[in-house]
């Protein structure tokens, strides 16, 4: 029998194609609602595996922004479960590189951020300000400390700023727009914590050669896995970031970023759109080995 893979709308519990015996899902964790959906669909192809319909399955899944993931730990096969090959977003204790991989976040397509494909212009164009954040500042949040950086520094006429005191899960048409400007016309941007340290918008920026600024903080949860959390994923890929454990540090880095020329800042540009492009290559690469080696290795 021929092992496949399909995808779409059609893809419902109870409607998998039946002539197959390898399986991947795509799965969200971030929520109990979401946890609840999930572990239906994972219950349904328990009972296709214990029929010997399905044969190998993989989980992708958007794990909880804390890494508190526990409810899908019976699944595993190193549990006595069913679950081949984990595909885990977010830092975890969990990744081994044997049966759990860590997969990176990437841009917030629910929220209908585009697939953008860089040109001339998004290389060599002068961009009008050094830094952008346009985003939720939380109480208590070292997003206020940035929010008050750029003001007591007078920065404000440097950056793009537009702040919110509550997060939306959608975006407008407009804000939309607004924010791939804020990204387009930036020559950083600024990427502070919010409850997890990995972020959509460290990928929304690579998308448009804004270097990402990132707090490299732990946030609270399970999150620590070893000396290079958070961010190992990015890290180990050698990402071209500009890292930070304090928001103080900002009116050095854009003093340095005053000083740079246009040619210096054009290299920069393409050398961080060019790591991008390689590193979802290589995600994607990654991503089919493993499966091929773990799930055809006896076909």
């Amino acid at each position: 029998m021929d092992r496949g893979f399909y995808t779409g709308p059609a893809v419902v519990q109870g409607h998998v194609p039946l002539d197959m015996n390898s399986l991947v899902l795509v799965l969200n964790g971030r929520e109990q609602q979401k946890v609840a959906y999930s572990t239906r669909w994972l219950e349904h192809v328990r009972a296709l595996v214990q029929s010997h319909t399905v044969s190998h399955v993989a989980v992708v899944l958007l794990g909880d922004e804390h890494c508190n993931n526990d409810w899908l730990g019976p699944y595993l096969k190193r549990h006595g479960g069913f679950v081949d090959l984990l595909f885990l977003v977010y830092d975890s204790p969990w990744v081994n590189d044997i049966d759990v991989f860590q997969w990176p976040l990437g841009v917030a397509t629910y929220r209908q951020f585009p697939m953008v494909r860089p040109n001339a212009e998004m290389i060599t164009s002068k961009r009008p300000h050094l830094c952008n954040f346009l985003g939720t500042v939380y109480k208590n949040s070292s997003r206020e400390t940035l929010i008050q950086v750029l003001k007591q520094s007078g920065l404000e006429k440097d950056c793009i700023t537009t702040a919110r005191e509550k997060w939306l899960p959608q975006e407008t048409a407009d804000s939309l727009k607004n924010y791939q400007t804020a990204l387009a016309q930036s020559e950083l941007t600024l990427c502070p914590v919010g409850v997890n340290t990995e972020c959509y918008r460290i990928y929304e920026a690579c998308s448009y050669g804004s270097v990402p600024v990132v707090e490299d903080v732990l946030t609270p949860g399970t999150c620590a896995a070893g000396p290079s959390s958070p961010l190992r994923l990015l890290k180990a890929a050698g990402a071209p970031f500009i890292y930070i454990s304090d928001w103080r540090e900002l009116p050095a880095i854009l003093e340095r970023e005053r000083g740079m020329s246009q040619e210096q800042r054009v290299d920069r540009r393409r050398r961080l759109l060019e790591w991008y492009a390689t590193f979802r290559q290589q995600m994607k690469d990654r991503f089919t080995e493993v499966i091929e080696e773990n799930f055809f290795k006896s076909g």
